[in-house]
């Protein structure tokens, strides 16, 4: 964070207890030079979605083996309509399938030759916990791969399909249009 000066006063701000799991503290940070807090996340949890990475492999690897995406939805969210499941879902596959495109490349000698699904993966690594295997292997990357299994924050282009497009600014920020008027 401060590479002029090469030092930062890093101290305790609190915790928080995350919605998902029930019960997980996460230990929060403040850089006084920066004006920055830093949530220090545990190595089972996802990063930016509620619940653990086992759980997200666990709702992944289902719906790769679901003869159709609106079967896995019904079956995994059968508390909300399909609609809601179907974007719950496809959400959760675009994260992990960028994040494994990214860590395949990065990890040639464990991942060469998979494709970017679980199922392969854990066929390479010969393990059921895919995800929390990578967090350990990709640690020196973590700041820059994208969550959920690294820390880097959405930008656009990084997998929200509307950041990227020119109306998302005005979509976001209506008093840029000020002085328009509709026909």
């Amino acid at each position: 964070m401060h590479p002029r000066t090469g030092s930062c006063s890093f101290a305790r701000h609190g915790t928080y207890q995350r919605r998902q799991p029930s019960g997980a503290l996460i230990a929060r940070w403040y850089c006084p030079e920066s004006h920055t807090t830093f949530s220090l996340l545990p190595d089972c949890l996802a990063a930016r979605l509620p619940g653990t990475l086992q759980d997200l492999e666990t709702v992944v690897v289902d719906a790769e083996r679901a003869a159709s995406r609106e079967q896995a939805a019904e079956r995994l969210r059968d508390d909300i309509q399909l609609p809601g499941a179907l974007r719950w879902l496809r959400r959760r596959l675009r994260l992990v399938r960028l994040v494994l495109q990214q860590v395949i490349g990065l990890l040639p000698q464990h991942l060469a030759g998979c494709r970017s699904e679980l199922s392969s993966c854990r066929q390479r690594l010969d393990t059921d916990a895919v995800l929390v295997t990578l967090r350990s292997l990709t640690s020196p990357w973590l700041p820059e791969l994208p969550a959920p299994l690294g820390f880097r924050p959405h930008r656009p282009g990084s997998g929200n399909p509307r950041a990227g497009s020119p109306n998302f600014a005005f979509q976001q920020h209506p008093g840029a249009l000020r002085g328009l008027r509709p026909p």
